[in-house]
């Protein structure tokens, strides 16, 4: 900084600022709080249906997210303005002090130009006639001392001013569009983000050889504490840069190439993984143009070698697993897929034979626990789990195209669930030997995070979108695929999870299925059109609709249902959205022309009966895992009913139909979907409890043997739901027996519809 900028300064303009953008501030606090109380939470009550449910909700609410985004900014601008008028205003008042000690013993500081200056002592008027010579009033010593002070004092300023600025422009470049999340409570924050990105960089950077066990504890430690910054993590992957990121993990994450770092800090690898995982997912969500860069040239080596020491690895494969933890951009997920998989189809010859095996002397990439990492494919579904909009979008692209060589296309997901050669993978973890799963199980994450929009593991929100035309296509693909062939799931049960997951949120569509209602009855058809319209209003849905065949549904279901973690989420996610649908209906306060009938008997009856169906589907999964040749107890089953408890404890459920009153998923509690104490709610309570006593029996229940006590297990809920709900409204009747009857009505059709469909999948009923 200039020696007369500084000493002249005139603050006013920055003054006016800080208070600009303190006003600024407080505006956007209020408008922060009418965005989320009234706009978002609005939108999430509001009765959607059809494009709007898809598109219009989750706009406004990314758009009363943005009022947040800006409020976090300003502050964020507003703490660095003011920190550094503090800091300059300070420099100001030391360099003025300064030089008004030096005028005191005779010094004057004059600006030379170009941001120097210079301290004289001034001239004695009677040099001429001084026998020494001396020609100052001062001594040299003096002039240094100030000099160097005031050097000292510029030195400061200027690094206050330039790392201001250099933050500013960070935090603004971090979003192309809208406001970027940064928040920093300083100045100094912003900047010793920056400062230890460079830092760790630098140690990143150094070759295996050089790199110690020290420096390897500084870099997991540091990426440890800043991978949710934004600048930190966008500065450090943009000094890394590409090449030497993959490269780095290459080598460190090879004990052949990094003995002593693996020897002596094995346990701490899946660590670091995980940590620069998430360092460079976040830089990912960067929008400057430095990053721009950085993403695509990550894709375009992708198929290339890296620069590792040992060689023979592809950019695929290293940076795979990379993405195992943390939420990549989207665009730059969906540009990775689609070369990962021209790769793969290159190396397949079309998916006619595997790639990526691993041999013997092979390095281990992956350190999170799982496979080894050398399929790149497996790392990227992982990613992908994380990701539900890259993840729609990847699996309904093509694998191979339609062109002059092929008649029909081949879709990733048909590719990947039906076709591929999975390489034989065993577990990284040397403690867990044996052959890996996680190719075929990261797969059915990805595919669960896809079809329902949100990350796999995770249930939905009021927030989560309703689903998407791309999604609802995804999930009749499924059903189509596993209906076709039930060894697509059974032969690998652990997808069983994310399966009963995804079926769950589309209980509406399901529950339509078994109605066998002709959806597209013709135009002359006017009892097939009332009856259309009638299913519509019965299973309201929210956005597309999937169009799944009641066989096919009820062969889904059966192999769902024979894998514990599978029945559970599909039955209590029945359970609970049958009682939802039954409150919905029975409410008096329904509007005349979202009723189905005008008979309230009929309804109730048509709700019971259909989920009667669907959970003596179900039940003949479960029959025939018991009783069949996998090693699976009828225990089993209700210990995994019985923990949805715990999981399901003050979640959100999606709302679906009229605004959000019920829900198409197991997600209830408290919240939207319905508090705790509500009729639905009771009625889950006695299922987890009864759930919980028969898991304790070491008899086990006695469903799986018995059909008579699935039946009757599934008319007591059902008639509880009903009671509930008509007490909730202090409606007189006999809804609890209508509910009663036709449960068990449901549950039988449900068996018997399974035994005519799929009778050669049925070894013991």
């Amino acid at each position: 900084m200039d020696f007369n900028a500084l000493y002249h300064a005139n603050f006013k303009l920055l003054d006016d600022a800080v208070s600009e953008w303190s006003t600024l501030v407080k505006h956007l606090v209020d408008l922060k709080k009418d965005a989320e109380d009234g706009l978002h939470q609005a939108a999430a009550k509001a009765d959607w249906a059809g494009v709007n449910a898809q598109v219009s909700k989750q706009f406004i609410g990314r758009t009363a997210g943005e009022f947040g985004d800006a409020h976090t900014q300003a502050a964020t601008i507003h703490n660095i303005l003011r920190d550094t008028q503090g800091e300059l205003k300070s420099y100001h008042q030391q360099l003025t002090d300064a030089v008004s000690r030096g005028q005191k013993k005779n010094l004057t500081v004059v600006d030379t130009g170009g941001g120097k200056f210079t301290v004289m002592g001034n001239t004695r008027p009677d040099w001429n006639s001084d026998p020494s010579g001396r020609t100052s009033t001062t001594d040299q010593k003096d002039v240094d001392d100030l000099r160097n002070e005031i050097q000292g004092i510029l030195g400061k300023a200027t690094e206050s001013d330039n790392t201001a600025k250099d933050v500013l422009v960070a935090i603004v470049d971090q979003a192309r569009l809208g406001f970027s999340g940064a928040d920093y409570k300083d100045r100094d924050a912003a900047a010793d983000a920056v400062k230890a990105a460079d830092e760790l960089a630098k140690l990143a950077k150094k070759g295996p050889d050089d790199l110690s066990v020290e420096d390897f504890d500084r870099l997991n430690a540091g990426l440890k504490a800043h991978h949710d910054d934004p600048l930190f993590s966008e500065r450090f992957a943009k000094d890394l840069g590409p090449e030497k990121t993959l490269s780095f993990w290459a080598d460190i994450s090879d004990s052949q190439v990094s003995p002593e770092v693996n020897r002596e800090r094995r346990e701490q690898l899946g660590e670091l993984q995980k940590n620069l995982g998430l360092t460079l997912a976040a830089a990912t969500q960067s929008d400057t143009a430095d990053m721009t860069e950085w993403k695509r040239h990550m894709v375009d080596i992708g198929d290339q070698e890296v620069g590792g020491k040992r060689g023979g690895l592809l950019g695929f494969q290293v940076m795979s697993n990379l993405m195992r933890a943390g939420d990549y951009d989207d665009d730059f997920m969906k540009q990775y897929g689609k070369s990962l998989m021209e790769t793969e189809r290159k190396f397949t010859s079309d998916g006619r034979h595997g790639a990526w095996q691993r041999m013997g002397f092979s390095p281990y990439l992956n350190h999170m626990k799982g496979d080894t990492g050398f399929d790149p494919v497996s790392g990227y579904l992982k990613g992908l789990s994380n990701n539900p909009g890259a993840a729609t979008d990847f699996f309904n692209d093509d694998f191979i195209p339609k062109d002059g060589d092929h008649k029909h296309a081949v879709s990733n997901f048909k590719y990947l669930f039906e076709d591929r050669h999975w390489p034989h993978e065993s577990n990284s973890d040397v403690m867990s030997r044996g052959e890996s799963t996680d190719g075929r199980n990261n797969l059915a994450s990805a595919l669960e995070a896809a079809t329902t929009g949100h990350p796999a593991g995770e249930l939905p929100t009021g927030d989560t979108p309703a689903h998407s035309p791309g999604q609802a296509k995804l999930f009749e693909d499924i059903v189509s695929s596993i209906s076709d062939d039930n060894g697509r799931l059974t032969d690998h049960s652990y997808m069983s999870d994310s399966m009963g997951q995804i079926a769950s949120e589309y209980l509406p569509d399901i529950d339509r299925a078994t109605t066998d209602v002709d959806r597209h009855p013709g135009k002359n058809d006017a009892a097939g059109q009332a009856a259309w319209e009638r299913l519509q209003k019965l299973y309201p849905v929210q956005g597309s609709a999937a169009e799944v065949s009641h066989s096919d549904v009820s062969r889904f279901l059966f192999a769902v249902g024979q894998d514990p973690h599978g029945y559970a989420a599909v039955e209590v996610g029945q359970k609970a959205y049958m009682g939802k649908l039954l409150e919905y209906h029975l409410d008096p306060d329904l509007p005349e022309g979202q009723r189905p009938d005008h008979d309230m008997e009929l309804t109730v009856r048509d709700i019971a009966r259909h989920s009667g169906q669907v959970s003596g589907t179900l039940a003949m999964g479960r029959n025939e895992a018991v009783a069949g040749p996998a090693d699976v107890k009828d225990k089993d089953f209700d210990h995994s009913v019985a923990q949805w408890k715990n999981l399901l404890s003050g979640t959100v459920g999606t709302g679906v139909g009229v605004g959000t009153s019920f829900i198409a998923s197991p997600a209830v509690g408290a919240g939207v979907g319905g508090a705790a104490g509500t009729a639905t709610s009771m009625m889950l309570e006695e299922l987890f409890k009864d759930a919980e006593g028969s898991a304790k029996d070491e008899a086990g229940a006695k469903i799986g043997k018995d059909w008579e006590n699935g039946n009757q297990a599934n008319m007591k809920y059902t008639s509880a739901a009903a009671y509930n709900a008509a007490e909730q409204y202090h409606l007189n009747g006999d809804v609890a027996t209508w509910a009663e009857q036709s449960s068990s009505q449901g549950f039988l059709e449900g068996g018997g519809y399974m035994e005519r469909v799929g009778a050669e999948l049925v070894t013991d009923i």
